[in-house]
C-alpha cells in the first residue's frame, strides 16, 4: 500500500471543509492496514477515518490521515434469545441497520439513519430515540496501533457512558477498530417510547408494531428534522444533551416551563440541547450566507457550501457562552475538532 501526498479530505468529511491531508491512503482489510501502520512513523500524526460525519476540521491535518474501508456483514452465531452479527468497521452504519430489519435482528432499528461508518458507533456510544450501542454491543476487534497485534474488547471493558468510550479517554489514539459483533434479539423488545415515534405509528393507524415500521418512523422523523449532508454540510447532532442536577432543572422550568429534559439512571436529568439553543436565539441563523444553525433543529450546525471550519468552531462557541449565560448550563461538542 502507498501513500498520496496532499490529499483534500472535502469529500471525506461531512462537512465539506477543503482542507488537505500531508499523507492519505485507504485500508480494507487487516493485512492492509498492518502494511500502513509499518510505514508510519511515531512521531506522525495518526487520523483514522470513517464515514467523516463526528469532525470537524479547522485546519489542513499535518500528519497521514487513512481511511477504513473494511466491509462485510454477517451472522456468526445464535442461541435460544440473541443473534451475533459482526460487522466490518467499514460498513455504513445505516445500511447494518437496514440489514438487521431485514433479517428480524432486533434491537437496533431506533438507530436508523444515524451517519457514519460501523467502526465509530462503540467509540462514540452512539445513540437515538432511547437506544445506545451499548445496548446492542457484544464485543469488537481493534488494531493496537503500536504493535499491530489485534485485541477483543468485551463491553465491561469499552466502558460506555453517554457518548463516551475508552477509545475517547485512555485509549484514546491506541487501537483502530476493525470490526463489530451486536447481540440482537429474537424476540421483540420494541422501543417507541421516546421522541415522536409513538405519535408517527398512531398517526399511521399501526397496532402491530414491527422492526421495518420503527425504523421507518426514525428515519421519516430525522429526514424532516436533520439536513442531508449530501446536500447540505453538517455533522448532525453538534452538541452533547447537558446533564444537571433535579434541583438546578426545576429552578429553570419555573422561568422556562417548556424546558425539556429527561431523568437519567444516575438520577440527573439530561436536558435537550437543542432546546438549550433555539431558546437563546439561535435556531435558523444564518452568517456570511455561508453557514449557520439549521432552521428545522438548532443543534446542528451546518455549511452551505463556503464556511471554514474555524468559522463553524468560533459558531459553536459563541453558542456554548451564549447559552451558558442565559440557562448557567455548559454545552460539551459531541463532534471532534482537528
Amino acid at each position: 500500500m502507498s501513500f498520496i501526498y496532499n490529499y483534500s479530505l472535502k469529500s471525506l468529511n461531512t462537512f465539506g471543509i477543503d482542507v488537505m491531508a500531508r499523507q492519505f491512503a485507504t485500508f480494507q482489510d487487516i493485512e492492509s492496514l498492518k502494511n500502513l501502520l509499518s510505514q508510519i512513523k511515531p512521531e506522525q500524526n495518526l487520523l483514522v477515518i470513517g464515514g467523516g460525519s463526528n469532525m470537524l476540521f479547522t485546519k489542513d491535518f499535518d500528519g497521514v490521515v487513512i481511511k477504513n474501508e473494511i466491509k462485510g456483514i454477517e451472522l456468526i452465531n445464535e442461541d435460544n434469545s440473541h443473534y451475533f452479527v459482526k460487522a466490518g468497521a467499514g460498513e455504513i452504519w445505516h445500511d447494518l441497520v437496514m440489514f438487521c430489519v431485514a433479517n428480524n435482528y432486533q434491537g437496533i432499528e431506533n438507530l436508523a439513519l444515524i451517519p457514519g461508518c460501523v467502526g465509530a458507533s462503540p467509540m462514540q456510544n452512539i445513540g437515538a430515540y432511547g437506544v445506545e450501542l451499548k445496548d446492542v454491543f457484544h464485543e469488537l476487534d481493534a488494531i493496537e496501533i503500536t504493535t499491530g497485534n489485534l485485541v477483543h474488547f468485551n463491553l465491561q471493558e469499552c466502558k460506555f457512558g453517554y457518548r463516551e468510550s475508552v477509545f475517547k479517554n485512555e485509549l484514546k489514539n491506541k487501537f483502530i477498530i476493525v470490526s463489530v459483533t451486536f447481540k440482537l434479539n429474537k424476540l421483540p423488545v420494541f422501543n417507541t417510547s421516546y421522541g415522536n415515534i409513538s405519535s408517527v405509528l398512531n398517526e399511521k393507524g399501526i397496532r402491530d408494531i414491527t422492526m421495518k415500521e420503527i425504523a421507518d418512523a426514525v428515519i421519516e422523523i430525522r429526514s424532516s428534522k436533520l439536513p442531508d449532508p449530501k446536500i447540505i454540510g453538517n455533522a448532525g447532532s453538534f452538541f452533547k444533551n447537558p446533564e444537571i442536577g433535579i434541583e438546578q432543572f426545576e429552578k429553570l422550568r419555573k422561568d422556562y416551563p417548556t424546558i425539556v429534559g429527561y431523568p437519567t439512571e444516575l438520577g440527573k436529568i439530561k436536558v435537550a440541547a437543542g432546546w438549550l439553543i433555539e431558546n437563546a436565539g439561535w435556531k435558523g441563523k444564518v452568517f456570511r450566507g455561508a453557514y449557520g444553525v439549521h432552521k428545522n433543529q438548532a443543534l446542528v450546525l451546518v455549511n452551505y457550501g463556503a464556511a471554514t471550519g474555524s468559522e463553524i468552531f468560533e459558531l459553536s462557541q459563541n453558542i456554548i457562552d451564549s447559552v451558558f449565560l442565559k440557562f448557567d448550563i455548559k454545552l460539551n461538542r459531541e463532534v471532534n475538532i482537528y
